[in-house]
């Protein structure tokens, strides 16, 4: 497999910056458990995804720089170029091979990548998970994050709805989970193993952040009409 070029495993500062302020100063963002985050060499963080906003709080609460995986469909016009400036990876939901292969070249270079196992905005739950998050860590040799992010979206609100200024979140970054192929197992059985070990426990992390944040998963999902 060729290495793509990657410019920065780190991605440029300001974008990180922005994201803070988002979190810090339009959003009343609390944050938990980034020191469990390791601090050097490769890291994916696995975040649920509700909200149109949660790539962004994610890159701007995550004690690390990443590059976030994000729909092709949002790099166009003024949004697009920014994306692309701030190092964020399209992805073609209908393949995504070429932006796997990209988040490789920053995993193998000791960067940090943001995905959302879920692949749309929706209930985040984490009852599913495409094999994209299993085939980085295993391939990548990278421990996997799983991060809980609530009240980007509430129950009733358009999935491209911006939260209100001021609005609680709460981000919380769980232990990081360590995935390897095992000796005598077929990659196919592999991989599967593997994203359901990631898919288990940012589901898990997602049911205990609710608990403990006191904020409520949307109970409606993208299948509600006029979504």
């Amino acid at each position: 497999m060729s290495t793509p070029h990657v410019p920065s495993p780190a991605g440029p500062a300001w974008s990180r910056w922005v994201g803070r302020f988002l979190a810090r100063v339009i959003w009343n963002t609390r944050v938990v458990g980034a020191d469990r985050v390791p601090t050097t060499g490769p890291v994916l963080l696995a975040a649920n995804h509700t909200g149109l906003v949660d790539g962004p709080l994610v890159l701007g609460v995550a004690p690390r720089p990443l590059h976030v995986l994000v729909k092709e469909e949002m790099f166009v016009g003024p949004v697009g170029w920014i994306l692309r400036a701030a190092g964020q990876i399209p992805v073609d939901r209908t393949g995504g091979r070429a932006a796997l292969v990209t988040a490789l070249a920053v995993l193998r270079r000791d960067g940090g990548v943001g995905v959302f196992p879920e692949g749309n905005r929706g209930r985040g739950d984490a009852t599913s998970a495409r094999a994209g998050v299993a085939w980085l860590a295993l391939n990548g040799h990278a421990p996997v994050v799983p991060v809980a992010v609530l009240g980007t979206r509430r129950t009733g609100d358009r999935l491209s709805r911006i939260p209100g200024f001021r609005r609680r979140l709460y981000v919380e970054f769980g232990a990081p989970v360590v995935v390897e192929k095992p000796d005598g197992v077929r990659g196919k059985a592999a991989m599967d193993a593997a994203n359901e070990q990631i898919r288990s426990a940012l589901a898990t992390l997602v049911t205990s952040a609710v608990d403990r944040s006191g904020i409520a998963l949307p109970v409606d999902g993208p299948e509600r009409p006029g979504r």
